[in-house]
């Protein structure tokens, strides 16, 4: 199966790191400076390099300036409005310095040129590559990156002034001009293809992911809405009346909780059910990340449209009772209410991915034949991997539609019955990080005719696989039927998409807490009414059908000749920089 676009993004975590410790960055500058030391004074006096008038000083020449320019960069990139932390100025000076020292013995170990070019051809490097990172991890504007970039060489050249002579500053200057054109001619290169196809600035969408990942900055946000694209879909909710205790609400959007943390709808359950009065549940619908909402500002129209779905709400006190059936890999958990039917589906324990909205809307059609209201929840609840949705067409998208319809069918047979509902919501003691969302676990039981089912949600992006089977075991105790669901939401997602339920907080541990949550619904019980109402989501802005593989494949397409691309552009630059030193020397 072909690798679809969201996972190719998210392989691209790969080339994520966090920068170590700015004081370990420091201790090897300075011990490559002592050790360049020694090597200078054996050069000097053990080969007699004569074209320097006393020993090479490492320290002088690299340590220091990495040094100040450590202490400039940060301060500098933060007066113009930018972040810049003291860990990533500390690793960009040693990267600068360990590709100085190798440029500058090169002269030591060919014995042909003299020290004074290379050195000067290391300056020219390190502030072209200065320059090069600094646009894209600071400011995508080069001429606000110009200065903080030439801290580390601009002290490197003082340093071949007092080496060398006087002169070397001039030529020095020249082959900052040179690698500097070089570096900033790779960059516009680099950004040449987003720009096209998309109108955005690359380097400038990096920036916004790193103040995101370093600050919480939702500047991402513009750069989604410049790409995005209104869609209309339907969302379909279930309105409980409770004859004692707080109304329910149980909404499923067809939108996707992404891309990442706060930005976009990665929050969407958690800011849908803080702005009902009812205790508000929302699964996870039919949707891929082409539905990723490109703003948290969108979310409130899915508010408005619910809210509107409420006008002219018939209530009934009826309910089925809830069935099981499987079709291939697909498993169904069915009931219905009043007009309406609620399906989850699942495919564990193989993998549960994000189904596309033509696969729910397919199903949603066909469910019409029967039912005022179809609500379909994919139960997102099986992760074996970072893995492509499921698409119209495909086999499992066939068996999912067999399954809702035999399902949808069977279930228009059934009695209806009053029923009682009882929900509870419990907070948990774990954080995002760990794969919990803000809502963490709510349960929904209804009973009908003696039968309980009990409807768990667990706010998190998926979960390990197995989990759901250990918790079903234990919870089918004191319930006849049930399924364990997760909102997908991506708050619990910064950098990669795979951080599932139950793999960083092993299943015994919060198990008791979804217990405690079932049997404070199961108390919560009472008699109620329910009426369904489909809201029409309009002019929601996402990212956009197929966006998502576009992005990824622009992206990879860069990615492959970026090597290629800098590796031209600095040979150019040192073939122009051996003509500067024959035409100026």
């Amino acid at each position: 199966m072909a690798i679809g676009g969201d996972v190719k993004l998210g392989q691209l975590t790969r080339y994520i790191f966090t920068a170590p410790s700015w004081k370990r960055s420091l201790i090897i500058i300075a011990l490559l400076g002592l050790l360049i030391d020694g090597a200078g004074v054996r050069a000097w006096v053990i080969l007699s390099v004569s074209n320097l008038p006393f020993p090479f000083s490492g320290t002088i020449a690299f340590t220091l300036p990495a040094f100040i320019g450590f202490f400039l960069t940060k301060p500098l990139i933060e007066s113009s409005g930018k972040a810049m932390t003291w860990n990533r100025s500390a690793l960009l000076a040693l990267s600068c310095t360990v590709f100085g020292v190798i440029i500058t013995l090169a002269a030591f170990i060919s014995r042909v040129a003299p020290v004074s070019l290379f050195y000067a051809i290391s300056l020219g490097f390190v502030f072209g590559l200065r320059l090069f990172v600094l646009v894209a991890i600071a400011d995508y504007r080069i001429p606000r990156m110009l200065v903080p970039a030439f801290t580390q060489s601009g002290v490197g050249i003082l340093a071949g002034m007092f080496l060398f002579s006087p002169a070397f500053g001039i030529f020095a200057l020249v082959l900052h001009a040179v690698f500097g054109l070089g570096f900033a001619i790779l960059i516009w290169l680099i950004e040449r293809p987003l720009n096209r196809a998309f109108g955005i600035r690359g380097l400038a969408f990096i920036n916004a992911f790193i103040a995101h990942t370093t600050d919480g900055s939702r500047g991402m946000e513009d750069f989604f809405r410049e790409i995005g694209e209104e869609i209309y879909v339907p969302q379909v909710s279930l309105f409980f009346r409770k004859k004692k205790g707080k109304d329910i609400l149980f909404t499923v959007p067809n939108l996707h909780p992404g891309p990442m943390g706060e930005v976009g709808g990665g929050n969407l359950p958690k800011i849908l059910h803080d702005n009902f009065e009812e205790e508000t549940l929302v699964p996870h619908g039919c949707a891929t990340h082409d539905f990723n909402l490109v703003s948290e500002s969108e979310i409130h129209k899915v508010i408005d449209a619910v809210r509107g779905s409420k006008a002219d709400l018939v209530y009934v006190p009826t309910a089925t009772q809830s069935r099981r059936l499987s079709s291939g890999s697909v498993h169904l958990l069915f009931q219905r209410f009043g007009d309406a039917i609620l399906l989850v589906s699942t495919r564990s324990p193989q993998r549960t991915e994000d189904l596309d909205f033509s696969v729910g809307m397919g199903i949603m059609a066909e469910g019409h034949r029967w039912y005022s209201h179809v609500a379909f929840v994919d139960a997102h609840n099986c992760m074996t991997d970072l893995s492509s949705p499921v698409h119209a067409a495909t086999l499992t998208a066939t068996e999912y539609q067999r399954a809702a319809e035999t399902a949808m069918e069977a279930c228009h047979g059934l009695d209806l019955h009053p029923f009682a509902i009882g929900v509870a919501h419990q907070t948990v003691p774990y954080s995002r990080e760990q794969g919990f969302g803000d809502l963490g676990i709510q349960a929904l039981v209804v009973e009908t005719c003696g039968q309980k089912t009990a409807y768990v949600l667990i706010d998190g992006n998926n979960m390990a696989q197995g989990i759901r089977e250990v918790l079903l075991k234990e919870i089918l105790t004191v319930v006849d039927a049930a399924e364990v669901m997760t909102t997908d939401t991506h708050v619990v997602n910064t950098i990669t998409g795979k951080n599932p339920v139950g793999m960083h907080v092993p299943p015994a541990e919060f198990l008791p807490l979804v217990m405690q949550t079932v049997l404070a619904a199961i108390a919560d019980l009472s008699p109620a009414e329910v009426a369904a109402g489909t809201a029409h989501c309009n002019g929601i802005v996402v990212f956009g059908s197929n966006r998502i593989s576009q992005l990824a494949s622009t992206v990879n397409a860069m990615l492959i000749y970026v090597a290629p691309l800098s590796l031209a552009m600095l040979l150019l630059a040192f073939l122009l920089s051996l003509i500067a030193y024959i035409v100026i020397v």
